[in-house]
């Protein structure tokens, strides 16, 4: 099919099949280390101990005056969750986020890494990273009061600041606090001597962030472990008169429904964290795109017009009573469906030859049933699943027909088929061969302009993919005939 450069117009391509980069808590190094290697060079340097809250206040205080984004990869949030996450953060409280899965509770514990210190000293070779002007565990103060302003000095990075844990039901106090380490005791040391003790995840996250996921599935009694944590702000390892004054900005996230199932936060646990903060999905298509297009790793071109498809579909099936809305749908769901679209066009495009494999509308139906494995039905529902899916799958194709082409001239498609010819598509049916079938058709310029394709770098996948999205949207608003077979959909006739 040959098309004439009006035709054509802006590209709106979510990603191209080159993979993304990802800035994780590891970030890449922007500046090197300090120089001071002692206490002594560092009291000279004009160093001052703060706490790690005081850190995050004051950096996120010099973010917000700047202009700058502190949470930067976290969308839809602007107006909602973030007036409330700053406010805790400023306020120096340990926080829960609260809510169902695939809303970016982790995603954005991890970007609270960037609100520290690019830098941070500590006294070399202590496990829980001691404050050189303040050491507080038993071999930092040993060393400070034998080596004085010759005390050695190390550098760590914001990103070695940052503790994750998953809190599974077989963590133990051991894995959090700390234990006897029988290998100590055994080179010849005492059980009453304190640096018998091997530490947990919290005293080695010491002057850090510690995130723990879904903390509701930690067991009852390691709650308990974190009251002195989040309270006294120290530890207690067995019968050890041990008193470490821990200095940590903690962070938990959990699903509300574990609240009542799987487990819950003990009462006086909640009641030590300071702020608890709600989480939602994106309450616009626009941020659901956007979060589509950051976080989906595609293997081919996928037009905007099939990533709105697939966010419409994930709102509908949030809105759907046939879906148990207590368990969620995450946004997970959205980027994997981007994902399968991507690599149907890919294997299209392996089997027919096709040079420039670009997903359609088409490639849809035969991956959404791949992801019934993230959404839950009601139980009610049962042997309705696909049918559920493929309602909600339409809905959210007319829904983006009429967002994007309300208003278009579409006359010239339903004349095509006024006298009784047909288009044949489906999954492997190239691009090529679909639009030789449809020949020049009045409006379809209008058509593509409305969809964003770009005259510049157009390319028939592109051009197949907008009429896939005439053709369904005409058929969904009754405007063309449309019959299934084996796969196939044949339009008209």
């Amino acid at each position: 099919m040959r098309m004439s450069n009006g035709a054509m117009s802006r590209a709106v391509t979510v990603r191209s099949n080159r993979p993304p980069v990802r800035r994780t808590v590891r970030e890449v190094t922007a500046a090197p280390a300090p120089e001071p290697t002692t206490v002594g060079e560092l009291r000279a340097s004009g160093y001052e101990s703060r706490s790690v809250k005081a850190e995050i206040r004051a950096n996120l205080v010099e973010t917000l005056r700047a202009g700058r984004d502190p949470f930067p990869g976290i969308v839809g949030f602007d107006e909602t969750v973030r007036p409330d996450l700053e406010g805790a953060l400023l306020a120096g409280h340990d926080l829960v986020l609260l809510g169902e899965r695939g809303q970016g509770k982790t995603r954005l514990m991890r970007t609270l890494a960037g609100l520290l210190d690019e830098w941070q000293p500590y006294v070399a070779g202590t496990e829980t990273f001691d404050d050189p002007l303040a050491p507080v565990s038993v071999p930092g103060q040993r060393l400070a009061a034998e080596l004085g302003d010759d005390l050695p000095v190390a550098w760590r990075h914001r990103s070695d600041r940052y503790g994750e844990k998953l809190a599974t039901p077989d963590t133990s106090v051991g894995d959090l606090i700390g234990d006897v380490d029988p290998v100590k005791v055994a080179q010849g040391r005492t059980l009453g001597d304190p640096e018998t003790v091997h530490y947990g995840l919290l005293p080695r996250t010491n002057r850090g962030i510690l995130g723990l996921n879904e903390l509701p599935d930690l067991a009852e009694r390691i709650q308990v472990a974190l009251f002195n944590v989040l309270e006294e702000r120290d530890v207690q390892v067995r019968g050890y008169t041990l008193r470490l004054p821990l200095d940590l900005l903690v962070v938990a996230s959990a699903n509300p429904e574990d609240y009542t199932n799987r487990g819950r936060i003990i009462t006086p646990l909640k009641d030590r964290f300071g702020a608890e903060i709600r989480t939602h999905y994106p309450l616009d298509v626009d941020d659901e795109v956007a979060l589509v297009a950051q976080e989906a790793e595609t293997v081919a071109e996928v037009p905007g017009h099939v990533v709105e498809v697939v966010a419409r579909f994930a709102r509908e099936l949030r809105e759907s009573a046939a879906v148990d809305q207590r368990s969620g749908v995450s946004a997970r769901l959205a980027v994997a469906a981007v994902e399968a679209a991507a690599g149907s066009a890919l294997r299209r495009a392996a089997l027919t030859g096709e040079e420039h494999p670009v997903a359609r509308v088409g490639d849809l139906p035969a991956v959404v049933p791949t992801l019934r494995g993230k959404v839950e039905f009601e139980m009610g529902e049962e042997g309705r699943e696909d049918e559920v899916l493929d309602h909600l799958l339409r809905l959210a194709v007319a829904a983006t027909f009429r967002a994007r082409l309300a208003g278009a001239d579409l006359s010239g498609f339903t004349e095509r088929f006024a006298e009784g010819g047909t288009v044949e598509t489906g999954v492997l049916v190239p691009a090529d061969e679909l639009l030789d079938q449809l020949g020049g058709v009045p409006g379809l310029a209008g058509a593509l302009d409305r969809l964003g394709v770009d005259e510049d770098s157009v390319s028939p996948g592109q051009v197949a993919a907008a009429v896939e999205l005439v053709l369904e949207g005409l058929w969904l608003t009754r405007r063309l005939d449309k019959d299934s077979v084996d796969g196939r959909s044949i339009y008209g006739g």
